[in-house]
């Protein structure tokens, strides 16, 4: 069946409503490419100008720059397609010319009993960009528990002076009422983790071959990261969700400790206090912003582009789900030294939880939609 084509000529401009403390932000033009996917979660970008998308109950689509996409993509494993979980995030590989690989995380069940966890698989796509071939999972998350939630699940593939390495991140959640785990170093729940693409770890991990934690854990102490992605001086930046209030963005170095649930910004659902109430400890990291209440943060790109002119190349784009926005940051500063200088909020108009956005090759931005019509739609430059 083929999928909805996009409407021509269907423009709407967003209001861009702000708070006192926020910079006035400028229009953009969202541009609507398709619609009728199921809980959109991931886009990627093949060479040649097509998108991969996810969707959540488990399909992959390719569509096109027309916004005319066909059936799924065959060979995508079975997922666990309950709560939060399903097929989540995917990211073409630099090489893909050659080898046509792509790496997607997703929610698994585990072979035995009723847990689940989020595993990282590597497959190529057919010529025909119509079935997945030589699937293999390359990492799963330990332990398997039975949960809906927090599965974490962004994908980055690691430059070294703005070349591949070879090596991937993986952000992953601390799976909800596991959460005392994340600040314990023998599972991978609440944590960040580093294997090259066959599975590997890294003999630079901080914990390989130590025997102090588990090899692939990079850096701990998080609650459930959506959004990872590298900024323009190649490191890692990613965002988590707080409880109530308390989203993070942090610049997650290897060994380090972001914290929770010793501290957080947040509080329980409903109120009262997480742990002993505290936000901050010697030992633990800041993060460089935080926002309470909580905007529930998903999806994270650095524009490297100049489409929408000099003041914007280099910011911070990171969707919301609660706000129903998508937000502008502007920042200064390099490495661990980097801080927020201001906010904006665009898409307010459009009223729709933003689940992932990326630059494509055109040097634009995309974003997804989440719902059960979710839309993939283009932001032009003010006209």
């Amino acid at each position: 069946m083929r999928g909805l084509a996009p409407l021509i000529g269907w423009w709407w401009f967003a209001a861009m409503l702000l708070s006192p403390s926020l910079a006035q932000a400028q229009d953009v033009r969202p541009q609507m490419v398709a619609a009728g996917l199921a809980h959109p979660w991931a886009l990627a970008f093949l060479p040649d100008g097509r998108m991969l998308v996810t969707e959540r109950p488990g399909r992959l689509r390719v569509i096109d720059g027309d916004g005319s996409m066909g059936p799924p993509v065959s060979g995508v494993p079975e997922v666990v397609g309950q709560g939060q979980g399903g097929l989540l995030d995917v990211i073409v590989d630099s090489d893909f010319a050659r080898n046509r690989a792509i790496f997607f995380c997703f929610a698994q069940a585990a072979e035995r009993g009723s847990g689940n966890s989020t595993a990282l698989a590597r497959a190529r796509l057919s010529a025909a960009m119509d079935r997945l071939e030589d699937v293999q999972v390359i990492f799963s998350q330990q332990p398997k528990y039975a949960s809906s939630a927090h599965f974490g699940c962004r994908i980055v593939e690691s430059r070294t002076d703005g070349k591949a390495d070879g090596h991937l991140f993986l952000t992953l959640g601390d799976r909800f009422r596991r959460m005392a785990d994340a600040q314990t170093l023998d599972n991978h729940h609440g944590k960040v983790v580093r294997i090259d693409k066959q599975g590997g770890v890294p003999k630079d991990n901080p914990f390989a071959g130590n025997g102090r934690g588990l090899p692939e854990i990079w850096s701990y102490g998080h609650r459930n990261l959506q959004g990872a992605a590298l900024s323009p001086d190649g490191r890692l930046w990613v965002h988590e969700h707080g409880p109530q209030g308390g989203d993070e963005i942090n610049i997650p170095s290897p060994g380090r400790n972001y914290g929770w649930p010793v501290i957080t910004y947040g509080v329980n659902y409903g109120g009262g206090q997480i742990g002993e109430g505290i936000s901050r400890k010697d030992g633990m990291e800041q993060p460089i912003h935080h926002w309470v209440p909580s905007i529930a943060p998903s999806g994270m790109a650095f524009l490297t582009s100049d489409r929408y002119g000099p003041a914007w190349k280099g910011n911070l784009f990171i969707g919301a789900l609660a706000g129903r926005h998508l937000v502008r940051i502007e920042w200064r500063g390099d490495g661990d030294s980097a801080r927020v200088v201001r906010e904006h909020r665009l898409l307010t108009g459009l009223g729709e939880r933003i689940r992932d956005v990326r630059q494509g090759p055109d040097g634009l931005l995309y974003v997804l939609t989440d719902s059960s019509n979710g839309r993939l739609i283009r932001l032009l430059p003010p006209g």
